[in-house]
């Protein structure tokens, strides 16, 4: 056993070399809510206010978007926090009855 501040057996002697590892920034994913001829657009708007924290001014645009053109764009996120929101707005629109989908997909690479 060692003492402290005494050289442990075997140690190298000598100057360390670090390596650099290149990092990257993660993926992006698009969490998306679908358009159906059943949930209220104000049970859309109160999701969009509350799990993605858009004004209601934005959340406004995003339900429009969604019920004109099939789909919107609720949020951008890394995939853990994009597959958590989709799996808690799922949970909230099943437990109030409506057939919202929410699904995330991965942004397109620049």
């Amino acid at each position: 056993m060692t003492r402290p501040g005494s050289p442990t057996r075997g140690a190298e002697r000598g100057t360390q070399t670090l390596e650099r590892t290149e990092t990257h920034r993660p993926r992006l994913w698009r969490v998306l809510l679908l358009n159906d001829d059943y949930t209220p657009m104000d049970f859309v708007v109160l999701v969009l206010e509350r799990y993605f924290r858009k004004s209601e001014q934005d959340a406004q645009l995003v339900m429009l978007a969604v019920h004109h053109k099939g789909q919107g764009v609720a949020g951008v996120y890394t995939r853990d926090v994009a597959e958590t929101k989709v799996a808690q707005v799922m949970a909230h629109a099943r437990h109030e009855g409506h057939p919202l989908m929410v699904v995330a997909e991965p942004e397109a690479e620049a």
